[in-house]
């Protein structure tokens, strides 16, 4: 049985706020907690109506102390945002109050546009140049403590230091992403749900590249991917026609709170417009559960994921619930 996670934006709808979409979290997070799901992921992005989910380490605490068995981690925390020092103590600190419980997942992305990723670090010696490496790289010698004797850094503990941190995972949606995961030795996420590049030959370069780590000492590949499911078929793509204008949407640079299906069905795309909406729809999995189940399990079987991390971006969170209630029986 392929293990059963969720990827949650704190998505904010039309009609309702910022704060509601996190309480929504909270209360999402304590269904899948009882419903039996392995994880509960939070995303950081920033300068974006539509998402509430800017503080990650945050949202982490508030759920798992929420729930009493649910793993809760991040998905991810955008590390070229982030000194490694206050992303090592932050996790360290989360270990530390909810062992066994944390993930620290990594995003090489900032999570937002140009100049809100300038904003975030205008403090720090910001460049051009990918630096994700490099920040990775002091994450993990703070953690191993192997910075060179005489090296400036040497002397720095990431406190609590007796406190290991979380399990890590790198998330990506590209064939290089990828071969980094295998690599660094991190377990890696490949979000589905808007790549281009095919997630079966993502999965392979991953494990053909995998070198073991202080991390992970196999290789442990999380398949995201957008669902929407509800009782009827039918049912389900009308609720999915929120994505169809939230993506329409974000392709003209617009990121609105989340339309409402109504609103959404009364849109009019041009020809255009339809036709990337289609296209988007091949990455969904939308529809009753055995419609949903019959998708699912062919993605499991291309990619040989050995977890789905489900993510549902509709308008009403009683529908959201709906869906990952609907969902659980099928893989739990």
């Amino acid at each position: 049985m392929t293990a059963l996670s969720v990827l949650d934006l704190s998505p904010v709808s039309s009609g309702s706020t910022g704060a509601q979409a996190l309480r929504n979290s909270i209360d999402l997070a304590q269904l899948a907690d009882k419903l039996g799901y392995v994880r509960y992921w939070v995303a950081e992005h920033h300068n974006m109506p539509m998402i509430a989910s800017s503080a990650p380490d945050i949202m982490i605490g508030q759920i798992a102390a929420a729930t009493p068995r649910i793993r809760v981690g991040s998905g991810g925390v955008m590390l070229p945002n982030h000194a490694p020092l206050t992303v090592a103590e932050r996790f360290k600190v989360l270990e530390a109050l909810f062992p066994d419980r944390i993930d620290l997942g990594l995003g090489r992305a900032p999570g937002t546009d140009q100049v809100t990723s300038y904003m975030l670090r205008r403090r720090q010696n910001v460049s051009e140049e990918d630096d994700f490496l490099d920040r990775f790289s002091e994450l993990m010698a703070l953690e191993t403590r192997q910075f060179p004797e005489g090296h400036p850094f040497s002397k720095v503990q990431a406190m609590p230091a007796e406190v290991k941190l979380p399990p890590i995972f790198l998330l990506g949606s590209s064939d290089y992403s990828a071969q980094l995961a295998g690599q660094i030795g991190a377990a890696f996420a490949f979000a589905h749900h808007f790549a281009t590049f095919p997630a079966e030959e993502a999965m392979r370069i991953y494990r053909d590249s995998f070198k073991p780590s202080v991390s992970h000492d196999k290789p442990y590949a999380i398949l995201g991917t957008h669902v929407v499911c509800a009782d009827t078929d039918a049912e389900a793509d009308r609720l999915a026609s929120t994505i169809d204008l939230n993506f329409t949407r974000r392709n003209k640079g617009e990121f609105l709170p989340l339309a409402s299906p109504e609103e959404a069905l009364a849109y009019q795309y041009s020809p255009a417009e339809r036709a990337r909406v289609a296209q988007n729809r091949t990455k969904l999995s939308v529809g009753s559960p055995a419609t949903v189940k019959e998708k699912l399990d062919a993605l499991i079987a291309a990619t040989q994921a050995d977890e789905v991390m489900v993510t549902t971006m509709i308008h009403d969170h009683q529908a959201r619930r709906r869906s990952y209630e609907l969902l659980a029986p099928l893989f739990i």
